[in-house]
Protein backbone atom coordinates (compact mmCIF):
# COMPACT_ATOMS: atom_id res chain seq x y z
CA UNK A 1 0.00 0.00 0.00
CA UNK A 2 2.89 2.36 0.76
CA UNK A 3 4.22 2.00 -2.80
CA UNK A 4 0.81 2.93 -4.19
CA UNK A 5 0.60 5.93 -1.87
CA UNK A 6 4.05 7.10 -2.97
CA UNK A 7 3.06 6.70 -6.63
CA UNK A 8 0.17 9.11 -6.11
CA UNK A 9 2.22 11.60 -4.10
CA UNK A 10 1.73 10.34 -0.55
CA UNK A 11 4.60 9.31 1.69
CA UNK A 12 4.85 8.01 5.24
CA UNK A 13 7.28 9.66 7.60
CA UNK A 14 9.16 7.78 10.34
CA UNK A 15 6.09 7.68 12.60
CA UNK A 16 3.83 6.29 9.88
CA UNK A 17 1.95 9.58 9.41
CA UNK A 18 1.10 10.49 5.84
CA UNK A 19 2.72 13.78 4.82
CA UNK A 20 1.40 16.09 2.15
CA UNK A 21 3.23 15.74 -1.14
CA UNK A 22 0.53 16.77 -3.61
CA UNK A 23 -2.96 18.14 -3.94
CA UNK A 24 -4.21 14.53 -3.85
CA UNK A 25 -3.92 14.63 -0.06
CA UNK A 26 -6.11 17.72 0.12
CA UNK A 27 -8.77 16.03 -1.98
CA UNK A 28 -8.45 12.83 0.03
CA UNK A 29 -8.88 14.73 3.30
CA UNK A 30 -12.07 16.35 2.03
CA UNK A 31 -13.86 13.02 1.73
CA UNK A 32 -14.73 10.32 4.19
CA UNK A 33 -13.14 7.39 2.33
CA UNK A 34 -9.80 6.07 3.52
CA UNK A 35 -6.96 5.69 1.04
CA UNK A 36 -7.21 1.87 1.06
CA UNK A 37 -10.97 2.10 0.42
CA UNK A 38 -10.31 4.47 -2.48
CA UNK A 39 -7.81 2.01 -4.01
CA UNK A 40 -10.25 -0.87 -3.58
CA UNK A 41 -13.09 1.13 -5.19
CA UNK A 42 -10.79 2.20 -8.02
CA UNK A 43 -9.74 -1.41 -8.64
CA UNK A 44 -13.34 -2.66 -8.50
CA UNK A 45 -14.62 -0.06 -10.99
CA UNK A 46 -11.67 -0.51 -13.31
CA UNK A 47 -11.97 -4.32 -13.30
CA UNK A 48 -15.75 -4.08 -13.85
CA UNK A 49 -15.12 -1.72 -16.76
CA UNK A 50 -12.67 -4.11 -18.36
CA UNK A 51 -14.96 -7.10 -17.76
CA UNK A 52 -17.98 -5.33 -19.27
CA UNK A 53 -15.95 -4.28 -22.30
CA UNK A 54 -14.48 -7.75 -22.84
CA UNK A 55 -17.85 -9.45 -22.34
CA UNK A 56 -19.39 -6.98 -24.77
CA UNK A 57 -16.67 -7.73 -27.32
CA UNK A 58 -17.37 -11.46 -27.00
CA UNK A 59 -21.03 -10.78 -27.75
CA UNK A 60 -20.34 -8.40 -30.64
CA UNK A 61 -21.58 -10.65 -33.43
CA UNK A 62 -24.34 -12.33 -31.41
CA UNK A 63 -26.24 -9.26 -30.28
CA UNK A 64 -25.03 -5.77 -31.15
CA UNK A 65 -27.37 -4.15 -28.62
CA UNK A 66 -25.96 -6.09 -25.71
CA UNK A 67 -22.46 -5.34 -27.01
CA UNK A 68 -23.19 -1.61 -27.21
CA UNK A 69 -24.72 -1.54 -23.73
CA UNK A 70 -21.87 -3.51 -22.14
CA UNK A 71 -19.26 -1.43 -23.94
CA UNK A 72 -20.87 1.83 -22.80
CA UNK A 73 -21.27 0.59 -19.22
CA UNK A 74 -17.65 -0.56 -19.30
CA UNK A 75 -16.53 2.88 -20.42
CA UNK A 76 -18.55 4.52 -17.65
CA UNK A 77 -17.04 2.15 -15.05
CA UNK A 78 -13.52 2.78 -16.34
CA UNK A 79 -13.97 6.54 -16.33
CA UNK A 80 -15.57 6.55 -12.90
CA UNK A 81 -12.75 4.46 -11.43
CA UNK A 82 -10.45 7.47 -11.47
CA UNK A 83 -12.97 9.47 -9.45
CA UNK A 84 -11.86 7.48 -6.42
CA UNK A 85 -8.23 8.49 -6.93
CA UNK A 86 -8.54 12.20 -7.63
CA UNK A 87 -12.10 13.04 -6.63
CA UNK A 88 -15.07 14.04 -8.80
CA UNK A 89 -14.38 17.78 -8.94
CA UNK A 90 -10.77 17.39 -10.02
CA UNK A 91 -11.68 14.63 -12.48
CA UNK A 92 -14.26 16.83 -14.20
CA UNK A 93 -11.86 19.78 -14.15
CA UNK A 94 -9.16 17.59 -15.76
CA UNK A 95 -11.57 16.20 -18.34
CA UNK A 96 -12.47 19.66 -19.57
CA UNK A 97 -8.98 21.16 -19.70
CA UNK A 98 -8.06 22.67 -23.04
CA UNK A 99 -5.94 19.71 -24.18
CA UNK A 100 -8.70 17.16 -23.36
CA UNK A 101 -11.98 18.96 -24.00
CA UNK A 102 -12.45 17.81 -27.60
CA UNK A 103 -11.66 14.17 -26.80
CA UNK A 104 -13.92 14.34 -23.74
CA UNK A 105 -16.87 15.77 -25.66
CA UNK A 106 -16.47 13.29 -28.52
CA UNK A 107 -16.17 10.42 -26.04
CA UNK A 108 -19.27 11.40 -24.05
CA UNK A 109 -21.38 12.21 -27.11
CA UNK A 110 -20.41 8.97 -28.83
CA UNK A 111 -21.21 7.04 -25.64
CA UNK A 112 -24.74 8.47 -25.63
CA UNK A 113 -25.10 7.97 -29.39
CA UNK A 114 -23.96 4.34 -29.05
CA UNK A 115 -26.81 3.66 -26.67
CA UNK A 116 -29.30 5.63 -28.82
CA UNK A 117 -28.28 3.75 -31.97
CA UNK A 118 -28.51 0.38 -30.25
CA UNK A 119 -31.76 0.80 -28.32
CA UNK A 120 -33.74 3.73 -29.67
CA UNK A 121 -32.89 3.81 -33.37
CA UNK A 122 -32.10 0.04 -33.54
CA UNK A 123 -29.26 0.59 -36.03
CA UNK A 124 -26.61 -2.04 -35.34
CA UNK A 125 -23.95 -0.77 -37.74
CA UNK A 126 -24.35 2.78 -36.43
CA UNK A 127 -23.95 1.52 -32.84
CA UNK A 128 -20.73 -0.22 -33.86
CA UNK A 129 -19.43 2.93 -35.56
CA UNK A 130 -20.16 4.99 -32.44
CA UNK A 131 -18.37 2.38 -30.30
CA UNK A 132 -15.30 2.72 -32.51
CA UNK A 133 -15.44 6.51 -32.29
CA UNK A 134 -15.87 6.23 -28.53
CA UNK A 135 -12.85 3.92 -28.28
CA UNK A 136 -10.66 6.23 -30.37
CA UNK A 137 -11.74 9.29 -28.36
CA UNK A 138 -11.09 7.49 -25.07
CA UNK A 139 -7.66 6.42 -26.30
CA UNK A 140 -6.80 9.98 -27.34
CA UNK A 141 -8.10 11.21 -23.97
CA UNK A 142 -5.97 8.69 -22.06
CA UNK A 143 -2.88 9.58 -24.11
CA UNK A 144 -3.22 13.18 -22.94
CA UNK A 145 -2.16 12.08 -19.46
CA UNK A 146 1.15 10.64 -20.72
CA UNK A 147 3.76 13.30 -21.49
CA UNK A 148 4.54 13.51 -25.22
CA UNK A 149 2.39 10.45 -26.03
CA UNK A 150 0.09 12.32 -28.40
CA UNK A 151 3.09 13.78 -30.24
CA UNK A 152 4.60 10.30 -30.58
CA UNK A 153 1.34 8.90 -31.98
CA UNK A 154 1.05 11.81 -34.43
CA UNK A 155 4.64 11.25 -35.63
CA UNK A 156 4.04 7.52 -35.95
CA UNK A 157 0.97 8.03 -38.11
CA UNK A 158 2.72 10.74 -40.14
CA UNK A 159 5.64 8.41 -40.89
CA UNK A 160 3.25 5.59 -41.83
CA UNK A 161 1.23 7.83 -44.16
CA UNK A 162 4.10 9.71 -45.76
Amino acid sequence: MNKIKRAFGQQDDEEGIVTENSSLIQISDATSLSWSTRIKCFAFCFIMGVLCSVLGALLLWRNIRIFAALYAVGAIFSLSSTLFLVGPAKQIKNMFKEKRIIATIIMLVSLVLTLCAAFWWKKNLLALIFCIIQYLAMTWYALSYIPFARDAVKKCFASCMG
